[in-house]
This record gives C-alpha cells, sequence and structure tokens, in this order.
C-alpha cells in the first residue's frame, strides 16, 4: 500500500478513536481498521474502537466486528492508532489477538508510552511474522491521548485550566459574581470539557459562592443522547482545596454526581453525604500555599490523564505561577465588566521579562463567544 493509502486508512482509526473522548479514561482513546487487499485498492472491512475502561480494545473490537460479518481475518492490515498493548490487564494482549488472527501487517500511529508496553507489542508483532510499519501519523495520534501519554511519560496529568472573561478581561465581580459571563453554548461546551476529565479541581470559596455541583449533565452536553448517557454515568472526580474545612454539608456538591476528594488540613468524614466523599491532607509549601505538585501526583496514584481546572482568579494563578498548566481555554465574551471587576489571573509580574508566553493553537466561536486554546510556548507542541 502506498504512503496516502497508509495516511487514509489511519485518518479513520483516529476518527474513530475520538469516540471514545468521553467514555474511556483512565485508558487511551485507540481506535483501529481492518484493511483488505482488492483488485479495485485496498478497502475497509472491519471497525472498532475502544468505547470503556473493562471492555474491548479496539483491535480486539474490529475482529469481531469482522467476525459478525462471517470474514476471514487472515492476510489483512491492521491499523491502530496506538502500539499494541501486549500485557494481560482487564483484557488480553491485543499483540496476540492480531497474531492469532492472522493479520499480515501493522500500521500504528504511536508508540504506547506505558512501561508495561513500551515497544514490546511491536516486537512481539514483528517476531510472530507481521509486517510493521509506523508511526503514521504520529502527532495526529499523539493528540487524541494528552493526558495518557504524560501520565505515563512524566507522572503527571494533562492540566487545563477554564476560564471565562469579558472583552476587557475580567472575569467576575469585585463582589464575586460571575454568573454568567458567557452564553449557553459556552456552558455546553464547558460540560463537554468536564465530560473529557479525569477530574475537576476548584477552590472552596467558588463551592461557597456558585454553589457548584461541577457535574456533568447529560442534557446540557449537545451530544447525542446515547453518547451523551454513557459520558454522564462516568462522572469526573471533584476536587475541592478546603484548608480551613469549610465545605457545608448541604452543598450542591454532595448531593449529586460522583465522588468528591476535599483537600484539608485536618480531614474529616462527610457521613452523611450522597456521594463519596473522601478527605486528604495536603502538605503546605514554605510560601504557605498548598503544594499543587503533590495535589497532582496524587491524581496520578487515581489514574487520571486529564484534569481541569475550575476556579476562581487565585487559583487559576496558583497553577500558572507554578509552571504546572498545559493547556489554558479561555472563553471571551463580547461584553465590558469594567475595572473594578476581577482580573483573569491573580499572577504578580513586575517586569516585561517576567510576562508568560503562550501559543494560541486554536481560537474559534462558540455562540456569541470565542473560544482561546492556548498553551505556554515550552508545551505547546507536546502532544
Amino acid at each position: 500500500m502506498s504512503s496516502a493509502d497508509h495516511a487514509r486508512f489511519m485518518a479513520r482509526a483516529i476518527q474513530l478513536a475520538d469516540y471514545g473522548r468521553y467514555t474511556t479514561q483512565p485508558n487511551p482513546r485507540v481506535g483501529c481498521v481492518l484493511v483488505a487487499a482488492r483488485e479495485a485498492g485496498p478497502e475497509i472491512v472491519a471497525e472498532g474502537w475502544h468505547e470503556q475502561a473493562g471492555s474491548g480494545h479496539a483491535e480486539v473490537n474490529a475482529l469481531a466486528a469482522l467476525a459478525q460479518q462471517g470474514l476471514s481475518s487472515a492476510g489483512l492490515t491492521a491499523y491502530v492508532t496506538l502500539e499494541p498493548c501486549n500485557h494481560q490487564g482487564r483484557t488480553g494482549p491485543c499483540s496476540q489477538a492480531l497474531i492469532d488472527a492472522g493479520i499480515a501487517r501493522l500500521v500504528y500511529g504511536m508508540q504506547d508510552p506505558n512501561p508495561k508496553v513500551a515497544g514490546s507489542g511491536l516486537k512481539r508483532l514483528a517476531a510472530a511474522g507481521v509486517e510493521v510499519v509506523g508511526p503514521v501519523m504520529e502527532a495526529q495520534a499523539r493528540a487524541l491521548n494528552p493526558g495518557f501519554i504524560k501520565r505515563m511519560e512524566s507522572g503527571l496529568p494533562w492540566v487545563r485550566v477554564k476560564l471565562a472573561m469579558s472583552l476587557d478581561g475580567r472575569t467576575a465581580m469585585a463582589s464575586g459574581e460571575s454568573q454568567w459571563i458567557t452564553g449557553t453554548e459556552a456552558r455546553a461546551d464547558v460540560q463537554r470539557l468536564r465530560a473529557a476529565s479525569c477530574a475537576i479541581i476548584t477552590g472552596i470559596d467558588t463551592v461557597l459562592h456558585d454553589d457548584a455541583a461541577l457535574t456533568v449533565r447529560a442534557k446540557d452536553l449537545g451530544l447525542p443522547a446515547d453518547l451523551a448517557a454513557k459520558a454522564a454515568a462516568r462522572q469526573p472526580l471533584r476536587v475541592v482545596l478546603d484548608r480551613r474545612n469549610r465545605m457545608p454539608q448541604s452543598s450542591r456538591l454532595l448531593s449529586a454526581g460522583g465522588a468528591v476528594l476535599l483537600v484539608q488540613n485536618n480531614p474529616q468524614t462527610y457521613a452523611g453525604s450522597a456521594v463519596p466523599v473522601q478527605s486528604w491532607a495536603l502538605p503546605m509549601q514554605q510560601s504557605d500555599g498548598l503544594d499543587l505538585t503533590l495535589l497532582l501526583e496524587e491524581l496520578v496514584r487515581r489514574e487520571c490523564n486529564e484534569v481541569l481546572v475550575e476556579a476562581g482568579s487565585r487559583l487559576a494563578g496558583s497553577f500558572m505561577a507554578a509552571g504546572l498548566v498545559d493547556e489554558l481555554i479561555v472563553y471571551m465574551a463580547p461584553t465590558i465588566m469594567g475595572s473594578s471587576a476581577r482580573p483573569l489571573l491573580q499572577l504578580p509580574l513586575d517586569q516585561m521579562a517576567e510576562q508568560r508566553r503562550l501559543e494560541i493553537v486554536d481560537i474559534r466561536a462558540v455562540g456569541s463567544d470565542w473560544r482561546i486554546t492556548a498553551r505556554p510556548a515550552a508545551v505547546a507542541h507536546v502532544s
């Protein structure tokens, strides 16, 4: 097959992988297509993607789809966005499944950064006589799983900070009032950001002022009903920084959604909550602030890939000052809030040399608002 064929079929596998955007965590999003040689040219005969952790991987699902058609897998080419796994987890190794199926060629998007795999799946396939080709469209394959890749390579999750601001760069009035700066379409977009995240981090002030639940709500996702239901069924862990134990038992955050992790100086029990609540002590830094790196390392121990920070300007600024932000997603509304309103980030800088350079990687209209995606220059090309 030609390089154009490889690109065409890998592009389809990448598209399939993205179908699992809201449901595969903590596993990576992976797509697979099986291609047969025909007189008129190669064609896809079966497809699959990883739909949910604990269920079949993309390769196994594609082989199952092929079997349902009564077709043989012998001699086919498999296009997979991520190197097939080579270890026994909740499912068996996909490398061996492809070998047993008689696949003649594997074309892969990127090598698996998981130390349990890390090239061993490709070696196993090659040793069995399977032709191995790749990487193909590696940048696009990496973009599917920035959190999984970063967790495996660095021991930290991918951190997104979500902010909403006026045209003059303000996020709340001086009183703290902030609902609503943006329109309904932008808020639906935030719902999808939550659904794609393993955890949401906020501060107790946001919870107290807005009585925020930080849940994923199927009706607000703007997705097909079946996908929305699956996305809402897997609620992200909600992490609240509450050093002085101010979380009220009556909070909406404790009455609906998934599990809650309260970061407190003196952990306490919330026995009457409608959702699972765990309290955890986080050491302080010498600067009298919480050690956010330790928090992120704890979330990695809980298998969190992508973390969304939905907080006020102070906590968002703390993540930025600590150099822990991989991506800023800023919703800019066509409104003016005035000079007394709160700034986008509390990040005191005195000199031009201290400015934090960003690279805008995407900008698009979302309803009447604009969504700007920017990354610190050092990580702009990581995924």
